[in-house]
């Protein structure tokens, strides 16, 4: 492997020089800049990252911590951030988390050993002390998908009590007065905020929830198609059913229909997220969507900020997202004869 000074003795300079010219630093000419780094691409020589941000004390990286590379929410929040990384000539550097207090801790401090100064940070386990605790170690550090007091000028959230309040009022508006949720037994409080929106909304119009009629498992297809099967085997009727998120619903309608039901003639099912999957599932599944990747690239373009002694961070309101229904196939006017 190449080091720095191989380059610096084809190339007749100095390993100082060299380092300008990695570093892209002054009183370097064109013409050396140039022998340089022909002589860096015949050579195959590659910076070493950690090293350059010890001797400039600048990272070119953009951190992300999320739990789960596999689930199409988090690809799509580790995509945006990694446009925002590509748009600003930064690496993305990604570490899992699981949901997990001592996982992310973990994640975030191999991204700080790794002197990373720009993270995206998805925690759910961490208190809001460690959180507040760690911005003040990492300067670029911004939560997302999370409201932490404290640090109410770093996160990008999204309001999970509107969006089970629009899922609701949907769902009403098509006449359905019998309703079941399927959530996700995560001990984190989206699932209990989307939740606690609907049920508001129903006691609004005079309807209720049977605590019979909620179902809670792990937030995936086959979670989804268990939460139905025991909704089903309850044998307590429904027409309208709210689920968690687009994987869960999807698996859902799937155990709907191998037991005769119609969706939606028989039960009208709103999702969660507007995933990709969500377009494509039969029948087309409707939902609220996140933003969730516009919600990365402003969390990353936040982060970079956060770092730039002349940029003033003031906590804004529009920090705040909010989901927005997308009506497709799965929902439709209660049918009088319906189950």
């Amino acid at each position: 492997m190449s080091t720095i000074k191989d380059v610096a003795r084809i190339a007749d300079v100095s390993v100082a020089t060299v380092s300008r010219v990695v570093n892209n630093g002054p009183k370097v000419s064109a013409k050396t800049k140039e022998k340089v780094s022909q002589v860096m691409l015949q050579l195959g020589y590659t910076p070493n990252e950690n090293a350059r941000a010890l001797v400039t004390q600048k990272s070119t990286t953009i951190g992300v911590v999320i739990p789960d590379i596999t689930d199409p929410f988090f690809a799509s929040l580790a995509s945006g951030v990694e446009q925002v990384a590509r748009e600003n000539h930064r690496q993305l550097l990604l570490s899992t988390s699981q949901i997990n207090a001592e996982f992310e801790m973990q994640a975030i401090n191999l991204l700080i050993e790794r002197r990373c100064d720009v993270m995206v940070v998805h925690s759910k386990a961490l208190s809001e002390s460690q959180l507040n605790e760690l911005s003040q170690k990492v300067k670029g550090l911004v939560v997302i998908d999370r409201m932490v007091k404290g640090l109410e000028n770093r996160c990008i959230w999204l309001d999970n009590v509107e969006g089970g309040k629009i899922a609701a009022r949907h769902l009403i508006s098509l006449s359905h007065q019998k309703f079941a949720c399927i959530s996700s037994h995560y001990p984190i409080e989206d699932p209990a905020l989307r939740l606690k929106g609907f049920k508001d909304t129903l006691l609004e119009h005079g309807l209720t929830l049977k605590e019979q009629l909620i179902e809670y498992q792990a937030p995936t297809l086959q979670g989804g198609e268990i939460a139905a099967q025991n909704l089903l085997a309850s044998s307590h009727p429904f027409t309208a059913l709210f689920v968690y998120n687009d994987a869960m619903a999807i698996g859902a309608i799937s155990t709907l229909e191998d037991n005769g039901y119609r969706v939606p003639n028989d039960v009208s099912v709103i999702g969660f997220d507007d995933v990709l999957l969500s377009r494509y599932s039969r029948p087309k599944l409707t939902t609220l969507h996140y933003p969730i990747e516009i919600m990365a690239k402003q969390a990353a373009n936040l982060a970079l900020c956060m770092t730039k002694p002349e940029e003033n961070i003031v906590a804004e309101t529009t920090f705040k997202h909010i989901p927005r229904l997308v009506k497709r196939e799965s929902t439709s006017k209660k049918i009088k004869n319906s189950r």
